[in-house]
């Protein structure tokens, strides 16, 4: 039974993510570590887009980039002006091939393409399973989600980010690629949070992505009616479908963190790596391996990893809100961005304002659902 001193249990983004960022720091060299997962990442499954002021370490893999972003609902449009970031978008496959590349060239590290079948923390190692072979090391780095044991809890609320994207080439030059839609809430909301996201590459290539926050997830031909309706009220009836993407993000504050033990750590959307409010994982990911790649310099206990602050519980209040209401998320973003900071709301979003600055942002929201949702979450649980 080979023994490692770090075995990663799942490959997805925040895995990638420190296991390159340990190999930049030259501080892992002389430490084995063992990838195991499904899926051998040879496929473009997913984009990813983060907002940045300059340059980041994934620069190499960034296809496109827009100064200017565009919110939209049925009564106003509003156009963003980003500066001073930039939003950026990077194919998976891109990603996963230029992460693999420097990986690859490390004699330490080892990737299995199997399934994980058990993990057992013992006294002084842990024991991981696969289908064709076992293994033992000093930690574990745990990325694969248990969704059952999330959705079967009660006490904090669980929504989906769920979508169905569409890459088109059109006939008709009809998109703008010098800026995203960031969030078009023009579509018919039924009772939920509905939006259309676009990522035009030129000004006939584009991204579509039919977009929900909601319990629920649809019957694929509704997700993609949707898309083959708001592309034809671009005036864009003549195009081809490049790829299609789908994907389901957790929302959730449900505290993953306090499963955490001496030697095994969740992370990415199994530790609450993913912003709950919005389902943004790219960017926290981000900074979450970099904290965890300083963190294993030094320490060992994993329990102490994790801090909670005041963005959780910013969170959790719209998470409330959305579970009872879920039709308020269109108002809630629209009061947000009709009038506020661009540049301040993503600073926000990205978890990076101070007190002042995020009273600022959360005036600009409506103030009575907040109120009723601070009441319940403070005075009427013990979640806080």
């Amino acid at each position: 039974m080979k023994h490692y001193d770090y075995i990663f249990t799942g490959t997805g983004l925040s895995a990638m993510m420190t296991v390159y960022k340990m190999v930049l720091s030259g501080k892992f060299a002389e430490k084995s570590i063992l990838l195991i997962d499904e899926d051998a990442k040879k496929t473009n499954d997913r984009t990813w887009c983060f907002w940045e002021k300059g340059q980041s370490i994934w620069e190499n893999t960034i296809s496109k980039k827009w100064d200017s972003a565009l919110f939209a609902n049925e009564n106003f449009k509003r156009n963003l002006e980003l500066k001073p970031y930039q939003y950026n978008q990077i194919r998976g496959l891109d990603f996963n091939n230029s992460v693999f590349e420097l990986i690859g060239k490390q004699e330490n590290i080892t990737f299995l393409n199997d399934k994980v079948t058990d993990i057992n923390e013992l006294e002084t190692h842990v024991f991981v399973a696969i289908s064709t072979n076992t293994f033992t090391c000093n930690q574990l780095l745990n990325s694969i989600y248990n969704k059952a044991l999330v959705e079967s809890q009660q006490k904090y609320p669980v929504l989906q980010q769920h979508f169905i994207g569409w890459f088109i080439k059109s006939k008709q030059a009809a998109l703008n690629p010098e800026q995203v839609t960031f969030m078009d809430f023009s579509v018919v909301q039924k009772g939920n949070t509905r939006f259309m996201y676009v990522l035009p590459t030129s000004t006939t290539e584009a991204l579509f992505e039919y977009t929900l926050f909601s319990h629920s997830l649809l019957e694929k031909q509704e997700y993609e009616a949707e898309i083959k309706n708001y592309i034809r009220n671009l005036g864009i009836h003549d195009y081809e479908i490049i790829e299609k993407e789908q994907g389901c993000i957790p929302m959730t504050c449900y505290p993953f963190w306090k499963r955490n033990t001496n030697r095994v750590l969740n992370i990415g959307t199994a530790g609450g790596w993913t912003k709950a409010s919005t389902g943004y994982t790219f960017k926290k990911s981000d900074k979450k391996s970099t904290q965890l790649v300083s963190f294993l310099e030094t320490q060992t206990d994993f329990r102490k990893f994790h801090q909670k602050g005041k963005f959780w519980f910013y969170d959790l209040l719209l998470l409330d809100i959305l579970d009872r209401n879920n039709e308020l998320g269109s108002s809630i973003f629209s009061d947000m961005f009709q009038k506020g900071n661009p540049a301040l709301i993503f600073k926000f979003l990205d978890e990076e304002t101070n007190l002042i600055e995020d009273v600022k942002v959360i005036l600009k929201c409506p103030k009575t659902p907040f109120i009723k949702a601070l009441f319940r979450v403070v005075f009427l649980s013990n979640k806080f």
